[in-house]
């Protein structure tokens, strides 16, 4: 069955970095375009990042557009997100997503931003 288990999160500092990667099993993985998702406090899940197959092609969100960097390991059925000069709206649950907003997502992993 498809599983997506997020890794990396925790607590960085505003202005900081941080790495999150998703490992994927279960379905044809170097033909899927893959998605993060996240949720912050009080607010519905959003689209955060999108990477086509290969990998030639992405897109962010406005507000993370230029901080962060989706990229995909084909050969070791990953993603990750590179999030660099993190402020506290970013604090989130990250999801991995495979087939959209009513695809499938993983369980999450806890992005805190505080100094």
């Amino acid at each position: 069955q498809v599983q997506l288990v997020e890794s990396g999160g925790g607590l960085a500092q505003p202005g900081g970095s941080l790495t999150i990667t998703c490992a994927a099993s279960g379905f044809g993985f170097v033909a899927e375009e893959m998605r993060w998702y996240r949720q912050r406090p009080g607010n519905e899940r959003e689209w955060v990042a999108f990477i086509s197959p290969a990998g030639g092609r992405t897109d962010y969100a406005e507000s993370v557009k230029g901080r962060f960097i989706v990229s995909r390991d084909n050969i070791k059925d990953t993603m990750s997100l590179e999030m660099n000069d993190l402020q506290p709206g970013d604090t989130a649950v990250y999801y991995c997503n495979r087939g959209g907003a009513n695809g499938y997502y993983g369980q999450g992993t806890r992005v805190t931003v505080d100094s």
